[in-house]
């Protein structure tokens, strides 16, 4: 079953995939955008000590990016052409080091040890 899963959300097996990865990269291209730039750490805490553990510079160049989406959304504009070939929209910068946290999280959890960190509503 599991495999069955995997093959339909695969772009090199099923033409759907394929069609929404170049639909998703070509939205993402035109504000300048990578797909891990979409991860939000409000909601989920796993994110947000993720992106604390990465160096400062990948970070900064993740805000500038950000920034740059929203004040060119602001604008009801796109980044021109010549910019938009040269983005890496599925260039990954964020998921080893969320995997390392979910897997360090995981272990926590079973050796019976209180998490890092927990939500509080005051």
């Amino acid at each position: 079953m599991a495999s069955f899963l995997q093959s339909l959300v695969d772009p090199r097996k099923n033409w759907l995939a394929k069609q929404h990865m170049k639909t998703l990269s070509s939205r993402l291209r035109r504000y300048g955008l990578r797909y891990d730039d979409l991860y939000d750490p409000y909601y989920e805490l796993d994110i947000k000590e993720a992106l604390n553990r990465l160096p400062r510079e990948i970070v900064d160049a993740r805000h500038q990016r950000l920034k740059r989406a929203m004040d060119l959304s602001m604008k009801h504009e796109y980044l021109p052409d010549d910019l938009q070939a040269m983005q890496t929209p599925f260039r990954s910068y964020l998921q080893e080091m969320l995997a390392l946290v979910k897997r360090e999280s995981a272990e926590r959890e079973a050796l019976g040890a209180l998490p890092l960190y927990q939500r509080t509503f005051p």
